[in-house]
């Protein structure tokens, strides 16, 4: 195992803070929601579809493991209200399970299902 090889490709980003500093605020949901569609809301649930962009692509052109955990994260954040939950730390999320089913690819509308049990 090249160990080398692996810093380095953690650490290819050093050096373009510069780059990063200058996004907005935010600009994460944006990025991950861009294509995102309510398709039915519910007290405790949310269905939602979404058309798989090219920019949220792994390197095996399925969805990112990461995006997908960022979706749950927004997602789930949305359905707390849904159920009469209010205040300052709904949306913040303690523990993320997410059990990949089959692969997402780009260009086709896939569906994601949250449900917050009380």
């Amino acid at each position: 195992m090249d160990l080398d090889a692996v810093k380095r490709y953690l650490e290819k980003g050093v050096g373009t803070s510069s780059e990063v500093d200058g996004l907005p605020p935010r600009f994460l949901e944006p990025l991950i929601m861009n294509s995102l569609k309510v398709d039915l809301i519910e007290p405790g649930r949310i269905l939602c579809s979404m058309k798989i962009p090219q920019r949220l692509l792994n390197a095996g052109n399925t969805l990112h493991g990461g995006a997908t955990a960022a979706l749950v994260d927004v997602v789930g954040s949305a359905v707390i209200p849904t159920v009469g939950f209010t205040g300052p730390n709904t949306g913040v999320s303690v523990e993320i399970n997410v059990s990949y089913v089959d692969a997402a690819y780009v260009d086709v509308s896939h569906q994601l299902s949250i449900s917050f049990d009380y």
